[in-house]
C-alpha cells in the first residue's frame, strides 16, 4: 500500500473564525479520530493534493508535533464553488483493528467477448473491503480472460486473501 508523509500541528482554537483564518494561510483544518481521543489539527493544503486527487488508497504518515500516527483520509469536504479543500477527516490505523475502505477495481486482460465485438461495461469502480491495514490490497485485480459475450462477473465471485468483500 502506498504511503505519504504529511506534517501537521495541533489546533488550540476550533471554530468557524479560526478555520477561516487557517484556510487563508494555506492550511486545512482537520480531525484525527479512531483512537482514544479526537485531535483537531491543521495540515498544508499543498501536502494533501497527492492524497485527495487520486483513486488510489494512500496511507498517510501524520507527523503531529513530533509524534507520528498512521491514518487514511476518511472524508474530505470541498468548497462548492472553488473546489478547494475546506476540511479533512483522518481515521487512525491500528495494526490489530480492521478497517473498511473502498478499494479501486482494475480489470486485467482482454476478454474474448470484447475481441468478438462485444462491449465491456464496468458498473463498479471500487469495492468496500474490510481487513487489517497490513492486509489491505492496493487494488482489486479482476481477470477478464474468461468473460464471454453476455456474461458478467459478480461481486460474490471476487475472492481476496485475508480480506472480506
Amino acid at each position: 500500500m502506498k504511503s505519504i508523509a504529511i506534517s501537521g500541528s495541533v489546533r488550540q482554537n476550533v471554530g468557524k473564525r479560526d478555520a477561516k483564518e487557517l484556510r487563508y494561510q494555506g492550511l486545512v483544518p482537520a480531525v484525527l479520530y479512531g483512537g482514544t481521543e479526537q485531535t483537531a489539527l491543521s495540515v498544508s493544503a499543498a501536502d494533501l493534493k497527492p492524497v485527495l486527487y487520486t483513486a488510489d488508497v494512500i496511507i498517510v504518515e501524520l507527523n503531529i508535533d513530533g509524534q507520528t500516527k498512521r491514518a487514511i483520509v476518511q472524508d474530505a469536504q470541498f468548497h462548492p464553488l472553488t473546489d478547494l479543500v475546506t476540511h479533512v477527516d483522518f481515521l487512525e490505523l491500528f495494526d490489530d483493528k480492521e478497517v473498511s475502505l473502498n478499494i479501486p477495481i482494475k480489470l486485467t486482460g482482454t476478454s474474448p467477448g470484447v475481441k468478438m465485438g462485444g462491449k465491456l461495461v464496468q458498473k463498479l469502480r471500487n469495492l468496500r473491503v474490510k481487513a487489517l491495514p497490513a492486509n489491505l490490497p492496493q487494488e482489486i485485480a479482476v481477470p477478464m480472460e474468461s468473460l464471454e459475450v453476455g456474461k458478467s462477473v459478480r461481486v460474490g465471485q471476487i475472492q481476496l486473501e485475508n480480506a472480506k468483500v
